[in-house]
C-alpha cells in the first residue's frame, strides 16, 4: 500500500501554512486521498493522478514537490529527499499502470494490468533505468508501519484542523471518541487481542471495506455495527501502540520503550486537547438548540392566542435587544479598529526609529571593527597576516565548493526525475493519441456505414417513386411524404448531432460547399434528380470516410515529404492518385511553368489593350459569363468575386491568340484554373498552356475540326476496349459523340463531381489529352453493366445525360483509367488522329465541292 504522512501547503488568502496529512493511494480510481490522521475514516479531499504531472524544484526546499492537475496545483513536502523521490517515483508508476489498463482504452490497450505487481515494477524500472534508478522504500515514513508512528507535531493543536471541512472533522472525531470508549470500556487493557483474534483471516478485507464506506460519508453505520468493534480496536492500537506483547519484548532496551510511550502520551494529550475544543463547540451549539427548542415548546403548548402573542412579542423584544447590542458591538469594533490602526502606525514609526538607531549602531560598530583590524594589522607580522588571509580565503572557497557540489547533486537528481516525467508523459500521450486515432477510425467506419444505409434508403424511395402511378392513393401519398422528408433532411445537422465539431472536422467535414465552392448537393429543379443528388452526396461522403485513414493520409504524407518538384515516374504516379488540396496550387503552377515562359508584363499589356479597344468576342464573353459553373458559389451570381477576374482572363486570351479569339468552353477552363490558382495571371497562363500545348491545333477553331477527329478516334477506342457496349450502342443507334463531345472540349467540367474532376485535371495538366481518352473510356466501363441493362434508345439517352454525376468512387474510376485500360500507347493515338483527320478533311473537301456545285446550279437556273 502506498500511504504515509506528508505536509500539505494550505493557502488562505495571504496566509500560507504547512499542515500534516495522511495520504493514501486509491488504486481503483487513481486518486491520492488525504486525511488529518491515519485513524480518520473520511478523507478531507483527493487528488486525481490520472491527468496530473509531477514536478520538483530544488529552489523550493528539500523534500518539496508539486502535483499539477488541470484544475489545481498541490504543494507537498516529505520528511527527506529520499522520501520525496520515493513518492514521486511510486506516483509515476501508479499513474502509468492506471493509464494502461484495458478498462480505460478498450481498443489496443496494454495488458500490464493482468501482470503481477513485481513484474510491472520491474518493467517500469527497465523503462526508466536510463533516467532515475529505483529508490529504496523509506519504511520510517511510508507504508502501513508509518501509521503506528506518531503524527508529525504542529505548533498548535488547532493548526492542523481543516477549517474547510468541519463536518468531516466532526465525523472523524466522533468516530475516534466512540472507538476509544469501546476499547477501554470493554477490556480495560489496551493490549488485549481476544476479540479481534476471532477473525484474523478477514482483517484486511474488513479494513478496506470500512475505508471505502468512510470515504462515502457513511460514518454512522460504521460506528453502530458491533461486528466492526474489533477493527476499531486494532486500528486504535496500530495508531499509537506496538502491535503485540511480542513486539514490545523485541525492543532493545527499556529506555526506548519509555521514550516511545512518552511520545505516545504527548500525542494523545494533543489529540485530547483538540477534541475538547470540538466538544466545547458542540456544547455551545447544543445549548443554543435546546434554548430554541424550549421556546418552540412554550409556543406550541400555549393555550390561548394571547399567550402565543406574548411569546412572539417577547421574542421580538429579544431580537431588538440583540440587534441593538450587535450594533453597539459593531460600533465598538470600529472604534477599536481605528485605535488599532493608530497604534499600528505608531508602532511602525517606532520600528522605523529603532531600525534607524540600529543602523547607526551597526555603522559605528563597523567603523570600530575596521579601526581595530587596521590596528591589529599594523601591530602584527606582515607574513603572519598574509597566511591568515590565505587560510580564511581557502576555507571560504572550500565551503563554497561543498555547497556547489550539493547544488550540482540536487540538480542532477531533479534533472533525472524531470527526464523520467517527460519520458512517461510522452509515452502516455502517444498511447492516448493511438487510442484516439483508433476511435476516430472506428467512428469513421460507422459514419460511412450510416451514409451507405441512408443512400440505400433513398435509392429504395427512388424506386418507389418510379412505381407511384401503380400504387393506391394512400400509398402514393405516403411515398411522396417520405421523399419530401428525405429531400429536406440536412446531412450536416445530423452529422453535428452525432459528433462534436472537432471530431467531425477530423474525420471528414461535410458542408453545403466543398473547398473550391462547388455545391456538394446540386440544386436540381427536377424532383427525381434532387433525390439522385442526395444519394450521390451520401455515397461521396461514405467513400471519403472509408478512404480517409487508409488512402488519403498516406498519400498526403508522401506529398508532404516532396520538396523540389522534378519529373519522375514516382511523381507521375502521385499526380494520377490525386494532389491534396494544400499542394494542388503549387503543383499546377509548376506544371504550367514547365511549358510556358510568362513574358514580363505581357498579361498587363493585354489588359490595357482590352480596355482601349473592344474585341469582337466581347459580346459573346458577356453572354457566357453568367452561364459559367452555376453550381459554384464563386460564379453563381453576377456579383460574385471571380466574375470580373474571369472576364479579364478571357479578354486577355482573345487578344493573345487572335486565331482563336474566343470559343465557347474556354470560359469553363479558365474558371477552373481561377478556382485552384486564385491569381488571374496564373489562370491566364494555365489557359494558354491547355489551348496551345496540351490540346492539338485547331481544337477551338471555328470548324472545331480536331475536336471532331477526337470523337472518331474515341469511337475506335470504345470498339477496341469495350466491344459489348459499342455493339449495344450500334444496335440502338446511339451516337455517343452527342454526349462525349463536350467532355473533350472542356475536359469534363460540369460533367463530373468536383473531387473527381480536379483529380482528372491533375493528370491532364501533367500528361496531356491522353488522360481525357482514358477517363472517358473509364466512365463507360464504370457504368457498362447499367447501360447494357437498358433496351430502349430514349432511355439510354436519358441515362447518358446524367450518369457521369452518379460516379462517386474516384479511386475505382482512376484504377480503371490507368490500370484496366492498359496498354494505351500515345503513338497509337497520334496515328489514329492522323488517319481520321485525313478522312475528315477529304469529307469536308467533298462537301465543299457539292456545295459549290449546288450554288452554281442554282445560279444557272436563276438566270
Amino acid at each position: 500500500k502506498l500511504c504515509g504522512y506528508l505536509n500539505k501547503l494550505g493557502i488562505k488568502g495571504p496566509i500560507k501554512t504547512w499542515k500534516s496529512r495522511w495520504f493514501f493511494y486509491d488504486e481503483n480510481k487513481c486518486r491520492l486521498l488525504y486525511y488529518r490522521t491515519a485513524q480518520d475514516i473520511n478523507p478531507l479531499g483527493s487528488i486525481n493522478l490520472s491527468s496530473a504531472i509531477f514536478d520538483c524544484k530544488m529552489e523550493n526546499g528539500e523534500g518539496v514537490f508539486e502535483i499539477r492537475t488541470p484544475s489545481r496545483v498541490f504543494t507537498l513536502k516529505a520528511i527527506s529527499k529520499q522520501a520525496m523521490m520515493y513518492w514521486l517515483q511510486q506516483l509515476q508508476m501508479r499513474r502509468w499502470e492506471f493509464c494502461n489498463t484495458p478498462s480505460r482504452f478498450p481498443v489496443g490497450s496494454s495488458q500490464l494490468v493482468n501482470e503481477p505487481l513485481a513484474v510491472r515494477t520491474s518493467r517500469y524500472v527497465v523503462d526508466h533505468e536510463d533516467f532515475l534508478p529505483l529508490v529504496k522504500t523509506p519504511t520510517e515514513a511510508v507504508g502501513l508501519k508509518a501509521a503506528s508512528l506518531p503524527a508529525p507535531q504542529t505548533s498548535t493543536a488547532l493548526q492542523n484542523i481543516s477549517l474547510k471541512h468541519p463536518w468531516t472533522e466532526i465525523q472523524n472525531t466522533v468516530y475516534n471518541i466512540c472507538g476509544s470508549k469501546q476499547l477501554w470500556g470493554n477490556n480495560g487493557n489496551v493490549f488485549s487481542f481476544n476479540e479481534f483474534q476471532e477473525h484474523p483471516e478477514n482483517l484486511d478485507e474488513e479494513e478496506e471495506a470500512e475505508v471505502e464506506s468512510g470515504c462515502a460519508g457513511d460514518c454512522y453505520s460504521a460506528v453502530m455495527e458491533p461486528r466492526l468493534n474489533w477493527i476499531r480496536k486494532a486500528r486504535w492500537m496500530n495508531s499509537g501502540f506496538p502491535g503485540s506483547l511480542e513486539e514490545l519484548s523485541r525492543e532493545k532496551n527499556s529506555v526506548d520503550e519509555v521514550s516511545v510511550l512518552q511520545q505516545q502520551i504527548l500525542t494523545l494529550t494533543e489529540e485530547v486537547k483538540s477534541q475538547k475544543e470540538l466538544v466545547k463547540l458542540l456544547h455551545k451549539a447544543l445549548e443554543a438548540a435546546q434554548q430554541e427548542k424550549r421556546a418552540s415548546s412554550m409556543y406550541l403548548t400555549a393555550a390561548e392566542d394571547k399567550d402565543r402573542l406574548e411569546l412572539v412579542r417577547h421574542k421580538v423584544r429579544q431580537i431588538a435587544d440583540l440587534t441593538s447590542r450587535l450594533e453597539a458591538l459593531e460600533q465598538e469594533k470600529k472604534e477599536l479598529e481605528q485605535i488599532l490602526t493608530l497604534r499600528d502606525s505608531h508602532i511602525h514609526e517606532l520600528k522605523e526609529h529603532v531600525q534607524l538607531l540600529m543602523e547607526k549602531n551597526h555603522a559605528k560598530q563597523e567603523v570600530i571593527m575596521a579601526l581595530t583590524e587596521q590596528m591589529a594589522r599594523e601591530l602584527s607580522d606582515p607574513l603572519q597576516e598574509a597566511n591568515t588571509i590565505t587560510a580564511e580565503t581557502l576555507y571560504k572557497q572550500q565551503e563554497e565548493i561543498a555547497h556547489l557540489k550539493d547544488d550540482i547533486d540536487a540538480y542532477k537528481t531533479q534533472n533525472q526525475f524531470l527526464n523520467s516525467e517527460i519520458h512517461q508523459v510522452t509515452r502516455l500521450w502517444t498511447s492516448v493519441a493511438e487510442n484516439e486515432k483508433a476511435l476516430l477510425m472506428k467512428c469513421a467506419c460507422l459514419q460511412a456505414r450510416n451514409c451507405q444505409m441512408e443512400s440505400k434508403y433513398l435509392t429504395v424511395l427512388r424506386k418507389l417513386q418510379e412505381a407511384v402511378p401503380g400504387l393506391p392513393n394512400s400509398h402514393a401519398e405516403l411515398v411522396k411524404n417520405l421523399i419530401q422528408e428525405a429531400l429536406q433532411w440536412d446531412v450536416k445537422e445530423e452529422a453535428e448531432e452525432a459528433l462534436s465539431f472537432e471530431l467531425n472536422t477530423a474525420l471528414c467535414p461535410f458542408s453545403e460547399y466543398d473547398e473550391y465552392g462547388f455545391m456538394t448537393v446540386p440544386d436540381y429543379e427536377i424532383e427525381d434528380w434532387k433525390l439522385l443528388a442526395k444519394i450521390q452526396a451520401l455515397e461521396i461522403k461514405s467513400n471519403k470516410l472509408r478512404s480517409q485513414e487508409i488512402v488519403e493520409k498516406p498519400l498526403r504524407d508522401k506529398w508532404n515529404s516532396i520538396g523540389e518538384l522534378n519529373p519522375s515516374a514516382e511523381l507521375k504516379s502521385l499526380i494520377r492518385s490525386g494532389i491534396p488540396v494544400e499542394h494542388r496550387q503549387r503543383v499546377w503552377k509548376w506544371m504550367v511553368s514547365r511549358h510556358c515562359s510568362p513574358a514580363p508584363d505581357h498579361y498587363q499589356r493585354l489588359l490595357e489593350q482590352s480596355r482601349s479597344t473592344e474585341h469582337p468576342a466581347c459580346r459573346q464573353i458577356e453572354l457566357d459569363l453568367p452561364r459559367t459553373l452555376t453550381n459554384n458559389k464563386h460564379f453563381s451570381s453576377p456579383t460574385s468575386q471571380l466574375i470580373p477576374k474571369l472576364r479579364r482572363v478571357l479578354l486577355a486570351f482573345s487578344w493573345h491568340n487572335p486565331a482563336i479569339g474566343y470559343c465557347q468552353g474556354l470560359n469553363r477552363l479558365a474558371a477552373v484554373a481561377l478556382l485552384v490558382l486564385e491569381d488571374e495571371e496564373s489562370a491566364f497562363w494555365c489557359l494558354v498552356h491547355i489551348v496551345e500545348n496540351l490540346m492539338p491545333a485547331d481544337y477551338y477553331s471555328d470548324t472545331l475540326i480536331t475536336s471532331q477527329v477526337d470523337q472518331r478516334v474515341f469511337k475506335d477506342f470504345l470498339s477496341e476496349k469495350l466491344p459489348r457496349l459499342m455493339a449495344h450502342f450500334e444496335q440502338y443507334r446511339i451516337d455517343v459523340s452527342l454526349i462525349t463531345f463536350n467532355w473533350f472540349l472542356v475536359a469534363f467540367v460540369d460533367s463530373l463531381v468536383s473531387d473527381i474532376l480536379l483529380r482528372v485535371w491533375d493528370a491532364f495538366l501533367y500528361e496531356g489529352t491522353k488522360v481525357i481518352f482514358r477517363y472517358a473510356l473509364a466512365i463507360f466501363k464504370y457504368n457498362e453493366e447499367e447501360i447494357l441493362r437498358i433496351h430502349d434508345s430514349v432511355e439510354i439517352y436519358q441515362y447518358l445525360r446524367f450518369f457521369t454525376r452518379m460516379i462517386t468512387d474516384g479511386r475505382k474510376l482512376m484504377n480503371i483509367a490507368f490500370n484496366d485500360l492498359n496498354p494505351f500507347p500515345m503513338k497509337l493515338l497520334r496515328n489514329c488522329r492522323s488517319m481520321h483527320r485525313e478522312e475528315l478533311e477529304a469529307e469536308l473537301c467533298e462537301l465543299e465541292q457539292i456545295k459549290a456545285a449546288y450554288v452554281k446550279e442554282r445560279a444557272e437556273h436563276g438566270s
